[in-house]
């Protein structure tokens, strides 16, 4: 397959990724707010999905696919071009979760892909009621998002705000408690959360919650882990954050 003229083979036009994988892509189909534009295959992966009669597809080898998506991405047979969601805005969210206790996940400046996609996993795995992210210091819908999201990032909603602070006091006149979560707090998560709607707050690997962030936060709390580790993948403090909240 030739590539665009003035795209490498693995690059989608400007503003449309591209996803791979059979969860991936088959919750993409199923999204009826999903639009998408184009579909390489192998005959055998088109077998196995149920593809829209509409989207052109493109039957190819597993080599013409490998060269479609980044490094060693496991396609399995079938990649598409796709357009990202339409944005959402934060008071649309709320109002969405006034009526129930669903918790929210707010990030501060968590870039890597790999793991925005494992907490939207997670989100939908525990029922959150959608994830909050700056606009500029998250990364954008991908192939690696949703990869990792196997299949949440079509059904878990995604807000992507201009002022995280600003956002945070929104937030908390929604109703919500918010809970920063930091290794440094004095209380732990279920001492800090109560009982009434929360937003755990989570920051980047290393930096942790930004200061301006931490300050816009009701609380602040730790997970109770074992001192014989210093800290958890920002992912995996997520995972039993939410669980947390799921089990009051």
């Amino acid at each position: 397959m030739a590539a665009r003229r003035g795209h490498r083979p693995s690059q989608a036009p400007a503003g449309r990724p591209r996803f791979w994988g059979r969860h991936a892509v088959a919750a993409a189909f199923e999204n009826p707010e999903r639009v998408v534009r184009k579909i390489w295959a192998t005959r055998e992966a088109s077998a196995a999905l149920d593809i829209p009669a509409d989207v052109p597809i493109v039957f190819a080898e597993v080599t013409d696919l490998a060269r479609l998506v980044p490094g060693d991405a496991p396609h399995q047979g079938i990649v598409i071009e796709v357009e990202p969601l339409e944005d959402m805005w934060l008071a649309d969210l709320l109002q969405q979760g006034q009526d129930d206790k669903r918790p929210l996940i707010v990030l501060d400046q968590v870039t890597d892909p790999h793991n925005v996609g494992a907490i939207m996993r997670s989100a939908a795995a525990f029922d959150a009621l959608g994830i909050v992210t700056p606009d500029r210091h998250a990364p954008p819908e991908s192939g690696t998002i949703a990869r990792a999201a196997s299949g949440a990032l079509e059904i878990v909603p995604w807000v992507r705000v201009v002022n995280l602070a600003r956002a945070l006091d929104e937030i908390a006149e929604a109703g919500f408690w918010r809970v920063g979560l930091t290794g440094e707090a004095t209380q732990t998560l279920n001492q800090a959360m109560g009982t009434q709607r929360v937003a755990l707050v989570l920051g980047a690997e290393g930096e942790g919650m930004r200061q301006n962030t931490a300050s816009h936060c009701d609380e602040l709390a730790r997970l109770p882990i074992s001192p014989k580790m210093e800290s958890l993948n920002v992912s995996n403090a997520a995972a039993v954050a939410l669980y947390a909240a799921a089990s009051r």
